[in-house]
């Protein structure tokens, strides 16, 4: 066994020289541990020093050598724009062909760099520069401001009303006035016109107001005029504003006080009731139904001034054809609804999106048949409109069975030309007016 340090010097030297010794390698010992680290510590810190001394030395270098950088050649200044204007490649890599080639410090002012490493060198600069040029080009593409001019300004509200949308209301509204067993009345035509028609626009509008965040992220509404930034919101809304209080007032001081009333009810249904339950639960379908019934009830209404059996049965027809056109419209926007956070029967439930939109094509046939016996049409109009109703009812089915884009594209072009030709029929086999002053409108 290996002796001790302490052991070997005590019995090589005994006495005060031996004990001294002793007590020399014990706190040698003792200490050599934090003056390693101590040691170590300084080392860092010189290396630090030396970084720090090293980053001077290049910077002093640097400042030295200022004239062997490469020196571009100015770029003209516009004229007249202060805008950026764009600038061709063409132009681009002749002003980088004519830079100065650039000599590396290490190399000694005597020697100049070889021909083939100056040829190396140029498209290396020249594909940068074109880079650059094309990032900034596309920054400028993407970032514009936008500026809202007199003329633009009708196409924008246009698109901010939904157009054609509302083009479809008053459209309904009218069949409703129309197929009413009463006198036409020109001026009380006019009125319900122009009211339900600025009533749409400013639901619509505010409906556009509410779902910004939301419509960014779909791309069938990513390009409307208050995602886009064409408009200001405090514009949209003064706009809103400025077609519901005189449609309101149109329909209820121009036309009746009942047609005026489901008139402020429906905007309210669309827009605090239906717009916000889109992102909560599928029931806003049936509301939406709701909100599309009602124009061709107050085309009636106005027409009639009562809320009869007829209008109801021409919203029921309204509520049920709409299943078919939404769902199947909304079958091939699955992602689209999904992307923006939109609670539809195509995405959380899609086999109840088929059975509802077939149930409500057999319950066209049905309602079809019972309008001669309320007395809106003649019992021509359930023979005439069977073979689309038929139709409809099959493309329904197909949708049911197929559960595909396909059949949902059929189902819902279907429905676009369905409701035009079935209120024509309707018109066509209108009962007779009844004996003047009966039913007359009450203003």
């Amino acid at each position: 066994m290996a002796a001790s340090p302490h052991t070997l010097s005590s019995r090589l030297l005994t006495g005060w020289g031996g004990g001294c010794i002793w007590y020399l390698e014990r706190r040698a010992t003792r200490e050599s541990p934090r003056r390693f680290l101590h040691l170590l510590r300084n080392v860092n810190q010189q290396w630090v020093t030396f970084q720090h001394f090293n980053f001077l030395r290049r910077m002093y270098v640097t400042q030295l050598n200022r004239s062997l950088k490469q020196q571009i050649k100015p770029k003209p200044e516009p004229a007249e724009s202060p805008f950026l204007e764009k600038t061709s490649l063409d132009e681009t890599k002749t002003e980088i062909c004519e830079m100065r080639p650039l000599v590396p410090p290490s190399l000694s002012l005597s020697r100049k760099p070889s021909e083939k490493a100056l040829m190396e060198l140029e498209p290396t600069s020249v594909i940068e520069g074109s880079r650059a040029l094309g990032k900034e080009t596309k920054e400028e593409k993407q970032w514009k401001e936008m500026k809202l001019r007199a003329d633009d300004l009708p196409g924008i509200l246009a698109r901010l009303s939904k157009i054609k949308l509302t083009a479809l209301v008053v459209s309904t509204t009218s069949a409703g006035f129309a197929l009413a067993p009463v006198p036409f009345d020109w001026s009380c035509f006019l009125l319900t016109f122009v009211g339900t028609g600025l009533a749409s626009c400013a639901a619509n509008s505010i409906n556009q107001f509410f779902e910004v965040p939301f419509d960014s992220n779909m791309n069938r509404t990513k390009n409307r005029p208050l995602v886009r930034g064409q408009i200001s919101p405090l514009l949209a809304v003064s706009f809103a504003t400025c077609c519901a209080v005189p449609g309101v007032a149109l329909l209820t001081w121009g036309v009746n006080p009942l047609t005026g009333a489901l008139g402020l009810f429906n905007i309210f249904l669309y827009t605090c009731c239906y717009t916000p339950l889109k992102r909560v639960s599928i029931a806003n379908t049936w509301v939406g139904a709701v909100v599309g019934a009602i124009p061709p009830v107050m085309g009636w209404t106005a027409a009639t001034g009562s809320l009869d059996a007829g209008a109801c049965l021409l919203g029921g027809i309204l509520y049920s054809w709409q299943f078919p056109h939404f769902n199947a419209l909304s079958w091939g926007l699955r992602e689209d609804y999904s992307r923006g956070g939109y609670c539809m029967m195509s995405v959380t439930h899609p086999a109840l999106c088929r059975r509802v939109a077939l149930r409500h094509c057999l319950a066209l046939l049905a309602m079809c048949a019972a309008a001669p016996a309320l007395d809106v049409t003649t019992w021509t109009f359930p023979v005439i409109a069977l073979p689309i109703n038929l139709y409809i009812s099959y493309l329904g089915f197909r949708f049911y069975r197929d559960a595909d884009r396909k059949s949902s594209r059929k189902l819902f072009f279907c429905s676009l030309w369905h409701l035009p030709l079935l209120l024509l029929l309707m018109l066509t086999c209108k009962r007779r007016a009844r004996e003047e002053g009966v039913g007359a409108p009450q203003s």
